[in-house]
């Protein structure tokens, strides 16, 4: 059984392929075909096929996804599927990626295509009919291949909100948006999402409004009595697997993980530091012995708890404090200096990349115009793809990376790009750090001001 949907890609084409193509997704990149283009220059390659047809259509490419039901498929076959729809949906006229994710609890595949073919010059018509299309073809393919086909709806009530026993009428209530049920199971799933510990899961729920009765099972009503009044127990029978008690606190804790795992680098606190009080200025200090009193209390926490905020980074007194915030400036600024000239180089590969495009796309008239160099009225009639010509080639002549073949651009391209992706993060932890130490000293100061 697969799903399919599909939706148009205006803007930043690069970054909805790298989306799809991303190696913790795609079983270290394995799961990645392509047609009509090189997967690492696609974008460019779209566009190069968009303006040699003249094509003026807003749309960049249409992203096709094939979800297949928990368990029911492989990689391998799934990816095959998603070759053999291409092959019938796409007639070998439009330049694509496929890739298929395996990083859910469901296999699906991504098709990212050109939304210009480039035999005909035409772009995609996306409406009921070609969609319908596509829904056979997969539903055919899915037979083909021993898998079921099923109802859109029905699939998505049976596989993410799985529960025995479900009548028809509660099937309809569910097509109809009504069942309490249904909306409590996406409340605890959004609940899930925002929570850190089991704790904030229950606060988080009487935050949208749900009263919480502990049993053996965890008990929910809604305090607008959406559900008949009556509360409905966490368990397996009642709101499937994935929404007992014990399953939510496992979930909870995966995705603290799986959180935790997404960043390469440790982060600094980000802490909210309490600030030192004033005691030269702040009216209050002086009009109220009570806030006086509190205020030089919280001023020694908050100063104590200040050193030991500087004992963890290493530092011993307001020099190095001083000291280390110079270090981690000036290094931030080796990193940004370091991104400003990988710029630099992606750009200028960006721009041989398609400037090599334009010498193969006038070769043929500017070999004829070589060959006929008096011919003034040849010159004049293709004047325009002569000059383009000759300025690519100046271009590409000029640069470092003029004597390299596509995909070893290519490459180099998608190179730059993972450093420049591996700089930023590591701008991003100095700038935290800096900001840490920033607080540090800030309290240090206000603190020594007040002593004074």
């Amino acid at each position: 059984m697969a799903v399919t949907k599909i939706h148009p890609i205006k803007s930043t084409l690069n970054l909805a392929l790298d989306y799809i193509m991303n190696g913790n997704k795609t079983d270290d990149k394995i799961l990645i075909s392509s047609f009509g283009c090189n997967p690492q220059t696609a974008h460019l390659e779209f566009e190069q096929t968009k303006k040699e047809c003249n094509s003026k259509a807003e749309i960049l490419a249409r992203h096709l996804i094939q979800s297949f039901a928990p368990y029911e498929t492989t990689p391998k076959q799934a990816h095959q599927i998603g070759l053999d729809l291409c092959k019938k949906i796409l007639k070998d006229e439009y330049e694509y990626v496929l890739t298929t994710h395996i990083d859910k609890g469901h296999i699906h595949n991504h098709i990212i295509f050109n939304n210009v073919n480039f035999k005909t010059g035409k772009a995609y018509i996306s409406n009921k009919r070609t969609y319908h299309q596509i829904r056979y073809q997969s539903d055919k393919l899915c037979k083909e291949n021993g898998l079921s086909v099923i109802d859109e709806n029905y699939k998505i009530f049976k596989t993410k909100y799985k529960t025995n026993g479900k009548s028809y009428k509660e099937y309809m209530e569910f097509k109809k948006g009504n069942s309490w049920k249904n909306k409590l199971q996406i409340t605890i799933d959004k609940a899930i999402e925002k929570s850190k510990t089991f704790d904030d899961f229950i606060k988080t729920m009487e935050d949208f409004g749900y009263e919480i009765k502990f049993g053996k099972y965890l008990s929910f009503r809604h305090k607008d009595k959406r559900d008949n009044g009556r509360f409905t127990r966490a368990k397996a029978s009642t709101l499937g697997a994935d929404y007992t008690k014990e399953r939510i606190k496992e979930r909870i804790e995966n995705r603290e993980k799986t959180t935790s795992k997404s960043f390469n680098y440790e982060k600094s606190s980000g802490k909210n530091f309490d600030n030192i009080v004033d005691m030269k200025n702040n009216k209050k200090v002086h009009s109220s012995k009570g806030y006086e009193i509190w205020a030089n209390k919280h001023n020694m926490r908050t100063m104590a708890s200040t050193l030991n905020e500087m004992r963890k980074y290493g530092i011993n007194s307001y020099d190095e404090l001083d000291k280390k915030l110079q270090e981690m400036a000036s290094q931030r600024q080796d990193i940004l200096n370091k991104i400003k000239q990988i710029e630099i180089s992606i750009k200028e590969i960006y721009s041989i990349i398609e400037n090599t495009n334009i010498l193969k796309k006038n070769k043929l008239v500017y070999d004829m115009y070589r060959n006929n160099k008096n011919d003034k009225n040849f010159y004049e009639e293709y004047n325009a793809e002569i000059i383009a010509y000759e300025t690519a080639l100046k271009v590409i002549k000029k640069s470092d990376y003029g004597n390299l073949d596509i995909n070893t651009l290519s490459d180099k391209y998608m190179a730059l790009k993972e450093e420049k992706n591996e700089l930023m993060d590591k701008y991003s932890y100095q700038n935290s750090i800096i900001y840490d130490l920033q607080n540090l000293k800030k309290n240090t100061d206000k603190y020594i001001e007040n002593e004074r």
